[in-house]
């Protein structure tokens, strides 16, 4: 089992470079798809949200309040610790399932939106793919997609694991500062050195 690690920072192209890899064929295993499931309605993760936030961070419906716990999050250090210690296990128990069932395929993503050279995940990864883009079109990106204001985004970007650092443990890299026709031929091209080194791979005991 050939695993892809793929991971940027907020408005890198993260989300877009996942689903060109879907659009291609690609298993896709990606952690922020799971995170929504498990803190859906009536999910059994949301007793222990509960317990631990109290009932004013689930919604009416039975699901995780994500604007408000993101805002918690933001705001209380210690609060995201908290929901990490929560979410990241669940998380990880499901990821390993899901990779699992694509043991058969060539290779297969693994879209980590926060991935350091500590992460559990590293063991289990053969590549990790960085989409990366400067700061300020970061901000650009997601004040166009959302309500956020700048001071709001750069504090989700200072949570989220330093750019230098992904840069430090790529092993490949798609500068992704133009539009989505470039982002999607950059992995076309991606995916076709992938789908070879897991060939030559087959071949070569």
């Amino acid at each position: 089992m050939f695993i892809v690690a793929l991971t940027g920072g907020i408005g890198c192209g993260k989300s877009e470079a996942t689903q060109a890899f879907s659009k291609l064929g690609v298993p896709i295993v990606d952690l922020d798809t799971i995170s929504h499931q498990l803190t859906a309605a009536n999910q059994p993760l949301l007793n222990e949200i509960t317990a631990k936030f109290g009932h004013s961070y689930v919604t009416e419906e039975g699901a995780l309040d994500r604007k408000r716990m993101r805002e918690l999050a933001f705001e209380k250090e210690s609060a995201r610790l908290d929901l990490n210690d929560i979410l990241h296990p669940a998380i990880y128990q499901e990821a390993v399932k899901q990779l699992q069932g694509h043991a058969d395929a060539a290779y297969t993503i693994l879209a980590v939106p926060l991935l350091d050279k500590d992460s559990p995940y590293i063991s289990a990864i053969d590549r990790i793919l960085v989409i990366d883009c400067d700061e300020g079109t970061q901000i650009q990106r997601v004040k166009q997609r959302s309500q956020l204001n700048d001071i709001q985004i750069k504090k989700i970007i200072q949570a989220q694991i330093p750019r230098q650092a992904r840069l430090a443990i790529a092993d490949d890299l798609i500068e992704n500062s133009g539009d989505i026709e470039e982002l999607r031929q950059k992995i076309n091209d991606r995916h076709m050195e992938y789908s070879k080194a897991c060939k030559a791979s087959q071949i070569i005991p």
